[in-house]
């Protein structure tokens, strides 16, 4: 098994914002944060708590449950061939609307992804109120810190920061993704009720703690 954990930052508006820190350098910012007219980036991450690695993804458009597998596919084909032990990955999260083990449309690319890799996944999520637990947390108040204090005036300047922050002496792998995703994509009734079939939910934690095992051990990637 591979651990693994997800999550994503809330959305960084660009432009000449006041972020508050100390810059060596004199900073001339907005007094006002026009929100009606601000461009926002999300940043999400992928970590790996053990090896202390991290993949970091940025999107201007929503964060939605394409998007957050499309982010997981990139990330398991750059990887796994190190990894051929693998056969299950265990992803911690938080249980957001687009990514919780309800969320029709994401349950069913979680399915398509472990039948595309031939690898199990394991959902493991954190209760309400737990997700300073989740170790990707951890990462997002020091990369805060890392570029408190400067102008993030564009999308190249937020990715160039990203790329020279260190987490635990580590580098992380930086992506900014342009695709646009649509919201509102899910499953009718009857697919979900074809796709449960395939969901192991643990007795009592149904909810909490699901396994989507591929339907064949071929590896069609």
């Amino acid at each position: 098994m591979l651990r693994i954990s997800l999550d994503a930052k809330a959305p960084i508006n660009i432009g000449s914002f006041s972020r508050g820190g100390l810059n060596r350098v004199v900073v001339k910012a907005f007094d006002h944060d026009f929100q009606s007219k601000t461009a926002k980036v999300t940043p999400y991450g992928i970590y790996l708590p053990q090896q202390r690695e991290l993949y970091l993804y940025f999107t201007s458009s929503k964060v939605t449950s394409d998007f957050i597998v499309d982010c997981l596919s990139d990330f398991w084909t750059s990887i796994r061939e190190r990894f051929p032990e693998v056969t299950t990955l265990v992803i911690n999260q938080d249980n957001g609307p687009e990514n919780h083990s309800r969320r029709t449309q994401f349950m069913h690319r979680i399915a398509d992804f472990t039948d595309r890799f031939g690898t199990a996944v394991k959902l493991a999520y954190y209760p309400p109120y737990h997700s300073k637990y989740n170790p990707i947390e951890r990462v997002w108040s020091f990369l805060e810190q890392h570029w408190n204090g400067s102008l993030l005036d564009s999308v190249d300047t937020l990715l160039n920061f990203a790329s020279s922050f260190s987490f635990k002496d580590a580098r992380p792998t930086v992506h900014f993704v342009s695709q646009a995703y649509q919201t509102g994509v899910k499953l009718t009734k009857n697919q979900m009720q074809l796709l449960e079939q395939r969901l192991q939910r643990l007795k009592g934690l149904e909810k909490w703690f699901v396994l989507i095992s591929p339907l064949s051990s071929t590896h069609h990637v």
